[in-house]
C-alpha cells in the first residue's frame, strides 16, 4: 500500500498538468476553428457594403447561387433595410429570407459590425457577420454560412483530446508506478 500512495503522490501533480495542457490545446484549436469560420463572410459583407455605398442595388451584391440554409453549406448574403426587414438575399430558410434577432441590428447600428453565431432554428447554426451600410436603401448586410462542418471538426477534436488525455494519464501513471517500484522511496 505504501507504493500506491507514493506513486499517486508523485503522479497527481503530473496528471493535473496533463489535464490542463489537454484542455488548453482543445480551447486553442476550437477557437481557431470557430474564428476562421467567419473569414468568407467578412469579405462578403465588406464587399457588399462597399458596393451598396457605391450605388449598387441590393440584388446585384448577392452571390449568384441561392442557399437553403437549413441544408446548404455555402455562403449567402442578405440585405436588410434600416429597420431590419429583408430586401434581397441569396439565403433562405424554408423559402423565406430569415431575420436575426433585433438586438443584432441594434448592436450593429452602434458598433458598425457584429460577428455572431446565429441559430434561426434547432439544428441550424450560422456563422454570420452583419455590417451597417450608410445607404438610404439598405441599412444592413448579413453574410453567413453553416457551422455544420466546423462543429463536426470540433466534435472530432473533443474525441482526439479525450483519447490523448486518457493515453497520457495512463502512460504517466504506468511510468510513475514503475519508477516507484524500481527506485523506491528513499528515506
Amino acid at each position: 500500500m505504501p507504493i500506491v500512495r507514493a506513486t499517486l503522490r508523485r503522479w497527481l501533480p503530473l496528471a493535473a498538468a496533463i489535464a490542463v495542457l489537454c484542455l488548453l490545446t482543445y480551447v486553442a484549436v476550437q477557437q481557431s476553428h470557430r474564428s476562421s469560420a467567419d473569414d468568407p463572410q467578412i469579405q462578403l459583407a465588406e464587399d457588399a457594403v462597399r458596393a451598396l455605398e457605391s450605388g449598387a442595388t441590393a440584388a446585384s451584391v448577392l452571390p449568384t447561387a441561392n442557399v437553403e440554409i437549413e441544408r446548404g453549406l455555402g455562403p449567402f448574403v442578405i440585405v436588410y433595410d434600416g429597420q431590419g426587414q429583408p430586401i434581397a438575399g441569396s439565403g433562405t430558410l424554408h423559402g423565406h429570407l430569415p431575420v436575426p434577432p433585433q438586438g443584432v441590428f441594434d448592436f450593429v447600428r452602434t458598433n458598425g459590425e457584429e460577428r455572431v453565431t446565429w441559430q434561426p432554428e434547432r439544428e441550424v447554426r450560422i456563422a454570420s457577420v452583419v455590417r451597417r451600410s450608410t445607404t438610404p436603401s439598405a441599412g444592413f448586410v448579413l453574410a453567413g454560412r453553416s457551422l455544420r462542418e466546423v462543429e463536426a471538426r470540433e466534435s472530432n477534436l473533443v474525441r482526439m483530446c479525450g483519447l490523448a488525455l486518457v493515453a497520457a494519464l495512463g502512460g504517466s501513471l504506468l511510468v510513475a508506478g514503475l519508477a516507484e517500484a524500481l527506485l523506491g522511496t528513499r528515506t
